[in-house]
């Protein structure tokens, strides 16, 4: 491990992709705790116009998200991409931050998230494509350390985010959001892309479509999703301080690049189907706790449990998509920033059933996990039949 990290290091765009990732992270991780808050507080809009403003944006997210995925391996650059997104993203937040009522956060948000899932997606296909030519035995685990350095950046900009809030109220976290999308467009603007031909890799390496383990990965994002945007109200509610919520998140910081490196090598040499299964074990104890504690020591205590489901959910889980689609690394990587979108606009849903911001709320992405593990147990069993009458 420390040889292959080592070596990841030495490699040449490594470290800038490393710090792009990293940077954009922290962007996110300032504005996500409180954007739901934002507004609640600030705007004064009602938890039905909440939902129905991260629905819209999410939906034209979507949309952007795979249809240019589709097409994304056609085109020459895809650096141009991100960056035109970023662009996007910063004017969309000027708005956000001068609404003052439904219809102007409305346009703000889906100008600013609108293009938002083309980041993520093409920072990983060109980072797929840039380590698969110039170091294809260790590109799996590349990706994952890619995606650690996003969560790493995550939780320390949700750390910079809780201060920005005591220091400047709601204004300093979107402005500090919007510094996260000009770091991002800054450093891509260094970084040298690599432009060729998509490399292809060896079939060996690839993974077996299953529409199944989409449909599973799907609810298991769902019910992330649904702790994303509800777990910050319920913190709120519960104890009355909206900056607690960044504190409790930042704790994942702390484990998630251990997490995610160990579940990585894990995955390689057990098979990544196993290992998400066993990550959805911790979302479910998790969820249970959410659901029948109100005590906030517990609340703590919890994340690296949740940490763990994390880590293998952003890590593993994107890997293995991308797998499926080894010739078409835009299209593989969009379609996983495709399902976690697809998953949040399904979760943002659910809740409304709900009344107030109380935790049984939890009892429904307790019941997605459920339901995703049935899922993934019943694609294992059938793997094995398959191998024992090949065998045979």
């Amino acid at each position: 491990m420390l040889s292959d990290m080592k070596r990841f290091l030495q490699i040449q765009g490594a470290g800038m992709l490393l710090l792009t990732l990293f940077c954009y992270g922290i962007g996110l991780g300032i504005l996500a705790p409180m954007n739901s808050i934002y507004l609640s507080e600030s705007i004064g809009l009602s938890k039905g116009q909440i939902v129905s403003i991260f629905s819209i944006s999410l939906l034209l997210n979507m949309v952007t998200t795979l249809g240019i995925g589709t097409i994304s391996d056609k085109l020459k650059s895809k650096k141009r991409l991100a960056m035109t997104a970023a662009a996007l993203c910063m004017i969309g937040l000027q708005v956000y931050m001068r609404a003052d009522n439904y219809v102007g956060a409305l346009i703000g948000m889906c100008i600013a998230v609108a293009p938002s899932g083309l980041i993520m997606g093409q920072l990983f296909a060109m980072s797929r494509n840039h380590f698969q030519r110039v170091a294809s035995d260790i590109v799996e685990m590349a990706q994952i350390w890619l995606r650690a350095g996003h969560s790493v950046g995550f939780f320390a900009g949700l750390l910079i985010g809780a201060n920005l809030y005591l220091l400047a109220d709601f204004r300093g976290v979107l402005w500090g959001n919007t510094a996260g999308y000009a770091m991002l467009f800054g450093l891509l603007l260094f970084y040298r892309e690599y432009k060729g031909e998509t490399v292809k890799a060896e079939a060996r390496n690839g993974e077996a479509f299953s529409l199944l383990m989409l449909f599973a990965l799907l609810m298991l994002a769902c019910a992330d999703a649904i702790r994303g945007l509800y777990l910050p109200l319920v913190v709120k509610d519960l104890f009355g301080k909206p900056e607690l919520m960044s504190y409790i998140w930042s704790i994942q910081a702390v484990f998630e690049l251990l997490f995610m490196t160990v579940a990585g090598y894990w995955a390689a040499k057990y098979g990544s189907k196993r290992i998400i299964l066993l990550g959805g074990f911790g979302a479910f104890i998790t969820y249970a706790v959410y659901a029948s504690s109100a005590a906030l020591p517990v609340f703590f205590l919890i994340q690296p449990v949740y940490s763990f489901f994390v880590s293998i959910l952003y890590g593993v889980a994107m890997g293995y998509v991308q797998r499926m689609f080894m010739s078409r690394t835009g299209f593989g990587a969009s379609l996983y920033v495709f399902i976690s979108l697809t998953a949040s606009l399904i979760g943002y849903m659910f809740p409304l059933f709900i009344e107030g911001y109380n935790p049984l709320i939890f009892v429904i992405p307790l019941t997605l996990v459920a339901g995703s593990l049935l899922l993934i147990g019943y694609v294992l069993v059938v793997d094995r039949k398959q191998e024992a009458g090949i065998s045979g």
